[in-house]
């Protein structure tokens, strides 16, 4: 990547990288030449993209948008650009979720466990993913509060969330799960059975608490006791919080969508191990499905029938469909292969760049600001070497906000997407029983 700009070009290539993280909010930076992917539209050959305080301020073709005055201009020809990536499913962090004391935890939230200063982070960054979900552990029929991170840099949790107010706001989904990995010893469920039965119960818990409140009309002192654990399920119930589910099988996969008929939540299908053979049921509920793709056997029993199909099938039965890492199940520096290898057994290529990008941002009811290349939205981008399902293709610099994150032609970077003794401190997450 070049710049041209005769300042610039005097104090040298050293100060303009001293200096860009500042410049990325104070000057226009222009990024010509390259074959833009904005997914809001065709792909631009020899495309201008202009960003500003953080901001896409222009897109388009070479002849149509100008450089601003006083703009840093970055060569890019030869290059692809593309929207940062949307992991709706991530671990990163270093957090944790729910306990041993029970099978239901809606009130953990995993913003409370994760370390901002982590380097797992840097792993998404290298993998061209600027916006994650991170959750909380699968162990549990609810582990808890997700939260819905942006990869700026930080030194709070506050520097990377979503959301204004991490104490009292809502930063993120629920997670739930079914099938294997709940089933245990009590208190924990022993069946499928019994586990969609208190997963039901507290439901109906959570409707009862909201009815008290309803009828409360806002007067202190008819209102219930708060309770915790049920308020976020209020939030559920009002369409305020999304519910990510995880589930693979099947059965298991028609059983979360009788609770989300039932209670009528926002629901978001993850890993759906089975989708080839569920794809027409999840259309007709009208719910999206996060898939992840696999490219050795393994893993757990239920997940057996897994196929890199499910993108194919998903997209020709119409369901938004959008790819996650779990990470570290899949390592987010390979999250642009997730989606290769569902091309590979049948997806488009344009609904798989979607599944990558905008589809996992109106999961997380974020399109508004992330997910594609648009004026007016985030600066979250990625310039790749290459086509975004090449082999070859490498992730050379991730951007988030107008701010370099990544560059893999930094040293210090470029360790964290080629790995090495030591390189991550970070632990992989586990699934606390």
């Amino acid at each position: 990547m070049k710049t041209k700009k005769p300042l610039l070009a005097a104090l040298g290539l050293s100060l303009l990288l001293g200096v860009q993280p500042l410049m990325a909010q104070e000057q226009p930076h222009v990024f010509r030449g390259a074959k833009i992917i904005p997914v809001a539209g065709q792909p631009i050959e020899n495309g201008v993209l202009v960003v500003q305080n953080g901001k896409i301020t222009a897109v388009g073709t070479a002849d149509k948008v100008k450089s601003p005055k006083n703009a840093v201009e970055f060569d890019v020809t030869g290059k692809v650009l593309m929207p940062g990536l949307v992991d709706t499913h991530s671990h990163l962090g270093e957090g944790s979720g729910g306990d041993g004391s029970g099978a239901l935890h809606p009130d953990v939230r995993i913003v409370d466990a994760i370390n901002p200063l982590s380097d797992t982070f840097m792993r998404a960054l290298a993998g061209g993913i600027t916006t994650v979900n991170v959750m909380p552990g699968s162990g549990h029929l609810m582990s808890g509060q997700t939260v819905y991170l942006k990869m700026r840099e930080a030194r709070t949790i506050s520097d990377m969330a979503f959301c204004d107010d991490v104490t009292n706001g809502i930063c993120g989904g629920i997670k739930m799960a079914n099938g294997t990995n709940p089933m245990k010893a009590a208190p924990f469920p022993g069946t499928r059975a019994k586990s969609a039965a208190m997963a039901r119960q507290l439901f109906l818990d959570a409707q009862a608490y909201n009815n008290k409140i309803k009828a409360a009309k806002g007067k202190a002192d008819k209102m219930p006791e708060r309770k915790p654990n049920l308020e976020p399920l209020v939030e559920v119930l009002n369409g305020k919080r999304v519910v990510h589910f995880h589930t693979h099988r099947y059965d298991d996969v028609l059983t979360a969508l009788r609770l989300q008929k039932e209670f009528g939540f926002k629901l978001v299908l993850h890993h759906v191990s089975e989708a080839w053979k569920a794809a027409d049921e999840i259309a007709k509920a009208g719910v999206s499905a996060s898939i992840i793709t696999l490219d050795s056997p393994g893993g757990k029993s239920e997940a057996v029938e897994v196929s890199n199909a499910n993108g194919a099938a998903l997209e020709k039965a119409g369901v938004l469909t959008a790819f996650h890492t779990d990470d570290g199940i899949t390592d987010s520096r390979l999250f642009l292969r997730s989606a290769a290898l569902g091309v590979r057994a049948g997806m488009s290529q344009e609904k798989a760049i979607e599944a990558l990008t905008i589809a996992g941002a109106k999961m997380m009811e974020l399109d508004s600001r992330v997910g594609s290349l648009e004026k007016g939205k985030d600066a979250d981008f990625v310039v790749l070497s290459g086509e975004p399902f090449s082999v070859y293709t490498k992730v050379e610099q991730t951007w988030v906000e107008g701010k370099k994150r990544f560059d893999l032609h930094n040293p210090d970077d470029k360790k964290f997407a080629t790995g090495g003794y030591n390189t991550f401190s970070g632990e992989i997450h586990y699934h606390a029983h």
